[in-house]
């Protein structure tokens, strides 16, 4: 169970999830504690903050009813592990790896520390094999490599629990390992409503994902330094199933913006001094422990793959959530929130989206030959008809060329036909036969992204 009893200390103030304790010990930061009642009930914590005179420490569990008389708090002497093994696949968990099914506790085969180990960078293996996820917008034109971290800009309103939930449901590894049984998904709901929760456990085990799902479900009643803790919890599951049972790993995690709106309440609560609009100015540092996490080490079988989901304030992308995201992780989805009031699913706004590892992930002896020629295709014949269309609205569209005209109705179709796909799940095949077809309705001497060969191939 726990490595050892170091000592006792009596709570002398609480604040929220905070207990402040007189320090009378030699104690680590992030050491895991039992915080015991009077009426003998035990809680988790770990210790956030210490100083020379006094320890900090986050309740992990809800600290209703906790009365600082009678209060004792137990060191453990080491840090948060979470007890995983083989039986992980198919269980609920709340944020800090206790069951919410109903089944039995973990048989536990090996016990990791939540934080994580940093990896060696000469110990790191360049991400280059495909993921498909379902939707043509990011397996056609902006393609995920298992060990890359790609999040998802959204925002108030937009449909991301629902994107969420369809790309568990439909991410696979290409047709020749997909009946392997080496993929798995860990999802984690971050501070989220209780029919969000309902609603991710009921899709999961409706469509018969769970059973190669990890769930983790941390609601918006938990309390805020547990929400810091989950997902550590669910990387924690994914570096296991990784590269101890070697399989491929997507990580969702949905939403961060919960998890840096808790981090700002903790650090408000601690009294540090806050940066941007009231968060740590350690944010981008503590994303980075989160989204640095992904990745393939060498010489192992395994992977893992983030997907994380966050909502943009005001739909502000230069937010400063989104912003210090951008700097860590390889691209990035955007939604739209013209789409959704047009009635498109997945909403994605292509120009601004990108993956910065697609490349290397793609083409020949890895998806098909032409898929890299044929989305660059598609992204620039796209931009101009989104300039011809910000063109259109100024001088109306009898006033454009027909090249022009010949741009709108592409664009629109583009839209309608490719970026849109409401509940229908596409592969990477079907999603390039319609770029063809879309193509073949533009003179050939305006497709510069393509050679003679692919022309004659495919658009004739």
């Amino acid at each position: 169970m726990y490595a050892r009893l170091v000592g006792e200390e009596i709570a002398y103030r609480a604040e929220g999830p905070l207990l402040f304790l007189e320090r009378s010990l030699d104690v680590g930061l992030n050491e895991a504690v039992e915080v015991e009642g009077a009426d003998g009930s035990v809680r988790l914590g770990r210790i956030a903050a210490l100083d020379l005179e006094s320890v900090t420490v986050e309740m992990l569990d809800d600290s209703a009813g906790l009365a600082l008389s009678g209060t004792r708090v137990r060191f453990l002497g080491e840090p948060l592990r979470f007890h995983v093994g083989p039986g992980l696949l198919g269980r609920i968990f709340d944020g800090v790896g206790k069951p919410l099914d109903g089944g039995p506790p973990l048989a536990a085969a090996r016990a990791y520390r939540v934080d994580g180990h940093p990896i060696k960078p000469s110990a790191r293996e360049a991400p280059d094999q495909y993921l498909e996820t379902g939707f043509s917008a990011i397996d056609l034109m902006n393609s995920l490599v298992r060990g890359q971290k790609l999040p998802i800009f959204s925002g108030g309103g937009l449909p991301h629990d629902r994107i969420a939930v369809d790309i568990a449901r439909n991410a696979r590894l290409p047709d020749e390992e997909s009946e392997s049984g080496e993929f798995a998904i860990v999802f984690a709901g971050i501070g989220i409503p209780h029919d969000s929760a309902e609603f991710f456990r009921e899709e999961m085990e409706k469509s018969g994902a769970l059973a190669r799902t990890v769930l983790f479900l941390n609601l918006a009643s938990d309390s805020s330094a547990q929400r810091l803790l989950t997902p550590r919890f669910a990387l924690t599951a994914a570096e296991y199933l990784a590269f101890a049972e070697g399989k491929h790993v997507l990580v969702i995690l949905t939403d961060l913006t919960n998890y840096c709106e808790a981090l700002r309440e903790v650090s408000a609560s601690r009294g540090e001094i806050p940066s941007r609009k009231g968060y740590p100015g350690y944010l981008y540092s503590d994303l980075a422990t989160l989204y640095e996490r992904a990745g393939r080490i060498r010489g192992l079988l395994g992977s893992v793959t983030q997907l994380p989901i966050l909502t943009m304030p005001n739909d502000d992308i230069t937010h400063p959530i989104p912003d210090l995201t951008g700097y860590i992780t390889e691209g990035q989805i955007v939604l739209d929130r013209d789409l959704h009031r047009r009635a498109h699913y997945p909403p994605i706004r292509l120009l601004p989206s990108l993956s910065r590892l697609m490349k290397d992930g793609t083409g020949r002896g890895r998806t098909h030959a032409d898929h890299p020629a044929l989305a660059a295709q598609l992204y620039a014949t796209y931009s101009q008809a989104r300039q011809a269309r910000v063109l259109a609205s100024v001088v109306g569209e009898d006033g454009l060329s027909e090249r022009d005209r010949r741009l709108l109705r592409f664009g629109d179709a583009f839209e309608r036909d490719l970026l849109a796909q409401g509940d229908a799940v596409r592969t990477l095949e079907e999603g390039m036969d319609i770029g063809w077809r879309l193509l073949r309705e533009l003179p050939p001497g305006e497709l510069h992204r393509l050679d003679d060969r692919q022309i004659h191939e495919h658009l004739r």
